[in-house]
Parts: C-alpha cells; structure tokens; sequence
C-alpha cells in the first residue's frame, strides 16, 4: 500500500512544494500519495505548519509522525493531542540565509556602517573601526542556526562566546552555559545576537537585570524569536543609554503594530522577519528523507525532545 502523505501548511505553498516532494519521494523508491485533503484515519505522515489547518491530531490514528515546516515548534511542542514524533526542520537554506542576515547586521555594527550612510552632514570624522579580532560578539542559542553563526563569525576573527541553557563544545567557539555562563557571556558582549527556541525557560531571557550586565553602548541583534526580549526593559535601557541600537526581526506580535514604539524609536532597526526562511527546494530534501527513514525503520533526523520544547 503506499505511504499516505497529508501536506498541512498554507495553500500557497503547494504548489512549490508539490513537484519537489513528488521527485524527492520518486527518487527514494518509495510508493506514495501525496495530497492536500486524505481521510485522516489513513494518513501515515503530515507535513505541518501551523497556518495549516490541523489542531487536533486525535483522528489521525495510524500516524508515523510530523514533519514541521518551521524551524521553531513552540506552536505544536505543547499539543497534548499530538503523540507521535514531531520532527522540526532544519534546513541548510535557512541556516544559510540566516547566517548570511547575522554575519551582515554583525559587520554592519561593527564598522559603524549607520553613520555613513546615514549621517551625510559634510562632516569629516576619519575614525577607524577596530578589527574584529578587538570586537567580542556573544551568540545565545547554539543549536544549529546558532552553532553556523557562531563558526562563520569566527572565521572573520571576531572574538566570539557562544552561550547556551546546557553544555556544548564547538571547536573554535568559547561555549558557555548556565546562568553563571549567561552572567559571564553578557559582561564581555559588545554585540549580542539571539537565536534562541521561544519556551517558557527562555523567555525575557534578556531583562533588566541581563541589559544591566551588558558593556554600555552595547548592540543587539534578534533574529530568533520576539518573547525572548522584554520589549520594556529593551526600551528603558535604550532610552537610558545603556544599549546602544537594537536590530529587531521578530516580535511578540507580528505584524509589529503600527503605533508600536519601536517603529520610531532611533536607536531600534525593524526588519518584518525576514532574516531566513524555510527553502522549498531544500526543506522538501529534509522533508522527504524522513519519511524515507520512517519507512525503513531509521531514526528520524531532528527530533523534538517535547520536555523541552524544541
């Protein structure tokens, strides 16, 4: 019988994903059908995102799992009816496009890029800006979008501290962890780049108190997910000083209103999420050798730990 392949995301996207899953699929030998609409007691596996559709998996009763589309699953991880394993994506598209975005806002601050091209006066200020090796840039978050950060940072000589909720070791990379770890990692960070999973551990992750250890005139750059900031404790340290500019992609609640102060604020640089997205052409490689490990009794590749959340 062939597998039975529920592709549960936003319409749009079907026709994208479609003829790259159909060849994926083909080339793995396996017998399928793939479809937007299948009965749910006869779907063996969904392709998921949470625009959708499907809240309650308590139908699906021969479910495999769930290949999320998206890198973060704080949507789904919580989903008491969903039993099976839940896979997120990780995709060498988005990993590549978002370290392209953070390598970019990094060398953006740290030649002071805004000054010039904002500030055309006709004033003649001939500063220099340090070499990256005199430039220290701490990472929270080093899972894989973190860790490819961290390394292509690296590779440009900046000074980098990587920081995560456990131990890691990454060659090259001066990891920390623990509250004690985050405590030393912000006392040292003149740019600091987020790229955390959102769950209840990490949120405000960067508060009053976490802003108070950063060097003053310190930079901030999240890419990862809005909660992890506390947006008025962001604010005051800005207004005070203590932070010296902001680049936000990611918010509590996207679209950022429009009345919302960071839209105005002159030390906050809005981006509408778009450090990186998930590639079709890529996403539906990941996609489909999963399903090719799940019908051949292989572990599947990004597994969920749904304790903690990501």
């Amino acid at each position: 019988m062939p597998v039975n392949i529920l592709f549960s995301a936003r319409p749009e996207l079907w026709p994208e994903y479609e003829p790259l899953m159909r060849q994926y699929l083909t080339d793995a030998g396996l017998d399928f059908h793939l479809a937007k609409d299948i009965p749910a007691d006869q779907v063996d596996y969904i392709v998921y995102a949470p625009n959708g559709g499907v809240q309650d998996f308590t139908p699906f009763s021969q479910l495999k799992a769930v290949l999320s589309l998206w890198a973060g699953v704080e949507k789904i991880s919580g989903n008491e009816t969903l039993t099976v394993p839940l896979a997120r994506m990780v995709d060498g598209g988005l990993t590549q496009g978002m370290t392209e975005w953070v390598v970019g806002h990094v060398l953006r601050y740290h030649l002071g890029m805004d000054r010039h091209i904002t500030q055309q006066d006709g004033t003649w200020t001939p500063d220099a800006p340090p070499l990256a090796s005199q430039r220290t840039v701490c990472i929270l978050g080093l899972g894989s979008l973190g860790e490819a950060a961290a390394l292509a940072l690296a590779a440009l000589n900046f000074h980098v501290i990587g920081w995560s909720r456990t131990a890691k070791n990454i060659v090259g990379i001066n990891c920390l962890h623990g509250q004690d770890g985050l405590r030393e990692a912000l006392s040292q960070a003149e740019i600091v780049v987020l790229l955390l999973p959102d769950t209840p551990a990490t949120e405000n992750t960067l508060n009053a108190d976490t802003l108070a250890l950063l060097p003053k005139g310190a930079q901030i750059i999240n890419p990862g997910r809005g909660p992890l900031i506390d947006d008025d404790a962001l604010l005051h340290a800005l207004n005070s000083g203590q932070i010296g500019h902001a680049t936000l992609d990611v918010f509590r609640i996207e679209p950022l209103p429009v009345n919302h102060p960071y839209w105005v604020h002159p030390n906050v640089t809005v981006t509408p999420h778009i450090a990186s997205e998930t590639r079709p052409f890529t996403a539906a490689q990941v996609i489909c050798e999963n399903i090719r490990r799940g019908e051949a009794g292989e572990p599947f590749l990004h597994l969920v730990d749904r304790d903690l959340g990501y």
